[in-house]
């Protein structure tokens, strides 16, 4: 082949291999698809401080986050069940893929089996449905352990011969009844030493924690001290001590939840301690669990967003 002939192969050659790789930057450069929107669920039991810190936290999480839309719905009270039911119907009839929900109690377990059923992928917050084994996660508190932190403080303040009230939640939620275990665990040998005069259901509600507060007091004069397994009726049993005469700081009053009113409580020296929870945790960590497990990615069964006690020595960090 002459010289002349070479060339023209060589520039052939090359002219083809340019095609190719402009062909290829071409389709390498055209744009991802769009991820398709996804529909989720959030419940929340009821509004208090609690849960709108909850639920603010998971707006802000849906706001930042391309590609989720996301339905809200809160029920009346903290043993709302037909108010869970009614939402999760209602989600399900809107087409959501995933649901967060932090459950009243193991009644609204039958409305989620018909939402997985309908292809709904369920997260719960807050607290878990131990025997219902169809979540996809839990991500909580570990309110066994938070009840501890308790359980800890108290027996640091209790001495032998001390008197101690319990204001319950509600038996039917296991959050609340780990709460208590665990702050009966948490005074370890001290517990032997107190008397436990009372425990007193309250739902979590403010004014029936002051009722049964009132109720303990009345029933036992010189009592020493009350811990409460909700926010709620720890501000209530502030209520009822201030209205038996009694000066604050006279009665150990420890609560669980630290919400604001709480921690203004503690500041003011009406309320001795709470156990913190981070709802804003819950709140951006739940919805983005369900997102991912109605995506089909897999999730940890469950996410611990941790507790810490507040006193009056560190409450200037919580507000």
């Amino acid at each position: 082949m002459s010289k002349k002939r070479h060339v023209c192969a060589a520039v052939v050659v090359a002219a083809l291999a340019a095609v190719t790789v402009a062909g290829t930057t071409t389709a390498s450069a055209e744009p991802a698809k769009k991820q398709e929107t996804i529909k989720l669920g959030f419940i929340t039991k009821f509004p208090v401080d609690f849960y709108f810190t909850l639920v603010n936290a998971a707006k802000k999480w849906d706001k930042a986050t391309p590609g989720a839309e996301v339905i809200y719905a809160s029920g009346k009270s903290g043993t709302d069940d037909a108010g869970e039911i009614a939402a999760i119907q209602n989600m399900v009839a809107q087409g959501v893929k995933g649901i967060a929900i932090t459950p009243t109690s193991p009644a609204v377990s039958a409305a989620l089996d018909k939402a997985i059923k309908a292809g709904v992928k369920v997260v719960l917050i807050d607290n878990d449905i131990p025997k219902w084994k169809k979540k996809s996660s839990v991500v909580a508190t570990n309110n066994f352990k938070g009840g501890q932190l308790a359980g800890k403080f108290l027996a640091g303040k209790l001495k032998a011969g001390d008197t101690l009230g319990i204001l319950e939640g509600n038996p039917a939620n296991p959050a609340l009844v780990e709460r208590v275990t665990g702050v009966l665990s948490g005074l370890g040998a001290m517990k032997s030493k107190i008397k436990v005069v009372s425990k007193l259901e309250t739902d979590c509600d403010q004014t029936k924690g002051a009722t049964a507060a009132q109720t303990i007091l009345t029933a036992n004069e010189g009592l020493t001290a009350i811990y409460s397994a909700c926010g709620p009726p720890a501000l209530g049993a502030i209520q009822s001590i201030k209205n038996a005469g009694i000066k604050p700081g006279e009665i150990i009053l420890v609560g669980f939840d630290a919400s604001g009113d709480e921690v203004k409580a503690i500041k003011a020296g009406t309320e001795t301690a709470s156990v913190a929870q981070f709802p804003a945790k819950m709140g951006s960590l739940g919805i983005d669990t369900a997102v991912k497990a109605a995506r089909g990615e897999t999730v940890p069964a469950s996410v611990d967003t941790g507790t810490e006690m507040v006193t009056k020595d560190n409450v200037s960090q919580f507000g």
